[in-house]
């Protein structure tokens, strides 16, 4: 079974920076594509940002120029580089693995991102 832990989640003033991991154990299939999610309190769940295993990327409007999402195939992880944050970030960040023709699809725990002052 797969499991994804995130980490790096935390508390950071508004302007700063957060880099999130996601670590995959167990062999994931390719092709897939990883990505991760928030959820906001009363919000539903959104896609932040995705990349496939051959490194094609997409991102939310509300983050593009901020946010870098990038992924070490060989360590099956995922991160994603958050800079400028603002308050309207603060969620819970969830990581997600899915395959492209290998029917799979992955969730970690959660890790909270709170942008206060």
């Amino acid at each position: 079974q797969v499991q994804l832990v995130e980490s790096g989640g935390g508390l950071v003033q508004p302007g700063g920076s957060l880099r999130l991991s996601c670590a995959a154990s167990g062999t994931i299939f390719r092709p897939n594509t990883m990505g991760w999610y928030r959820q906001a309190p009363g919000k539903q769940r959104e896609l932040v940002s995705a990349i496939t295993s051959s490194g094609s990327t997409n991102y939310a409007d509300s983050v593009k120029g901020r946010f870098a999402i990038s992924r070490d195939i060989a360590k099956n992880t995922v991160y994603l580089q958050m800079n400028s944050l603002k308050p309207e970030d603060t969620a819970v960040y969830y990581c997600n693995a899915r395959g492209t023709f290998i029917q799979f699809d992955y969730w970690g725990q959660g890790t909270q991102v709170t942008v206060s002052s």
